[in-house]
């Protein structure tokens, strides 16, 4: 990930770095992060290009269901592949990362750049899968593995009124 690379080194020449970039951690190291995560472990992902009160309250409610809440964003070439628009995502996956990381409620950041997060979360085996209210977690191969995996899969409900792609919209017609 090119993002985890150029955070290394904007922190080796920052005089100051703020404790959270400490969540932000690289694909190579979720693993042996996660192990120290209190559990259950809680995941989501997604792209959260730009945050808005919808996003800071879905992330909330997600960490009030385990003990840790690991976040991982789509990669800069993933979200680009999820026909959201040419222009997207409009903040780099570092940016969100950072974003990501600040708030309260997230306990670990990292990045996948497949279509789909499965893959990594095979890897790290979270205890509870949350996505946003519009999916149906017994269609998602994520979603069936956490289940044949002994965990729970959760759709949360969106904040009304707060979407990415409609304050974009909103944005470019003022």
């Amino acid at each position: 990930m090119a993002g985890f690379l150029l955070l290394k080194l904007i922190m080796s020449f920052s005089t100051f770095t703020p404790p959270f970039f400490n969540k932000i951690v690289s694909r190579t190291q979720i693993l042996q992060a996660t192990a120290q995560l209190a559990k259950p472990l809680v995941f989501t992902n997604g792209v959260f290009d730009v945050l808005h009160r919808g996003h800071v309250s879905y992330l909330a409610q997600a960490k009030s269901l385990g003990a840790s809440l690991v976040v991982a964003l789509n990669s800069d070439a993933s979200a680009k592949r999820l026909g959201k628009g040419p222009d997207r995502p409009l903040n780099n996956e570092l940016d969100r990362a950072i974003m990501m990381a600040s708030l309260e409620c997230v306990d670990l950041v990292t990045w996948f750049d497949e279509d789909t997060p499965l893959e990594i979360i095979q890897e790290i085996k979270p205890n509870i899968l949350v996505k946003g209210g519009d999916y149906n977690m017994s269609q998602l191969k994520e979603g069936q593995w956490i289940e044949a995996n002994g965990g729970k899969a959760f759709a949360l409900s969106f904040v009304e009124g707060y979407s990415t792609t409609q304050l974009i919209k909103k944005i470019r017609s003022s």
